[in-house]
């Protein structure tokens, strides 16, 4: 009965619109994080552009909660929604997390295999964007909804490949000559496996909203 009522009821299209506006800061965020990577001079602007863009993914953030707790009818359950935009919002803030180690460290250099995750994080990021417009009707869009997220699924496992081989290659290299230089790049290995850890639990919510409408 619940079920057909909602059905029936206008919903908030709100959402969809904010969501929208997060993922393309996901995608943004993630291109500065590959430009980050690059090292070198680039460094500073792409750090600071991170932080820029998670204080603006905050606001979206705060604005989805603040519509879930007004709103009559939404589109899909409350928790979902609240679960969405929190996976989300916690993958730009593992970004920024990022941010803040190359900035105490003050690392301007990186490993292959850690620009090859920014990449990666990329790819990720543009995948979820695509998703996050066909929500608007899971039902209708399950096939295409359930492809995207197994690809982003697939790109977090060839990050998981990529984090255990370079930090091997880490360890080689600077394990026994250089132990806080390993330290170091492992911090950042990890911080890095969080962003696309991040993007997978974002994948598991999309996963979990589509499962419950169809």
């Amino acid at each position: 009965m619940l079920g057909w009522f909602r059905a029936i009821m206008p919903k908030e299209d709100k959402f969809f619109v904010l969501f929208a506006r997060h993922s393309e800061i996901l995608v943004a965020g993630a291109r500065q994080l590959d430009r980050l990577l690059e090292g070198g001079e680039s460094v500073p602007d792409a750090c600071l552009a991170i932080v820029d863009l998670e204080a603006q993914a905050d606001d979206i953030t705060r604005d989805v909660m603040q519509a879930v707790r007004r709103s009559f009818i939404t589109p899909f359950d409350r928790s979902d929604i609240q679960a969405l935009i929190q996976s989300m919002d916690d993958a730009i803030d593992r970004m920024n997390r990022t941010v803040k180690t190359v900035r105490l460290f003050e690392v301007n250099r990186f490993e292959p295999n850690m620009q090859a995750i920014g990449k990666v994080a990329v790819e990720a990021a543009e995948l979820l964007a695509q998703a996050i417009p066909l929500l608007d009707r899971p039902g209708v869009n399950v096939t295409r909804l359930t492809e995207l997220t197994e690809k982003i699924v697939e790109a977090e496992g060839r990050s998981d490949d990529l984090y255990d081989e370079g930090l091997k290659q880490l360890f080689r290299s600077y394990g026994q000559v250089a132990p806080m230089q390993f330290y170091v790049g492992k911090e950042l290995y990890e911080a890095l496996e969080r962003v696309m850890d991040r993007f997978e639990d974002v994948a598991n919510e999309i996963s979990a909203i589509v499962i419950e409408s169809v």
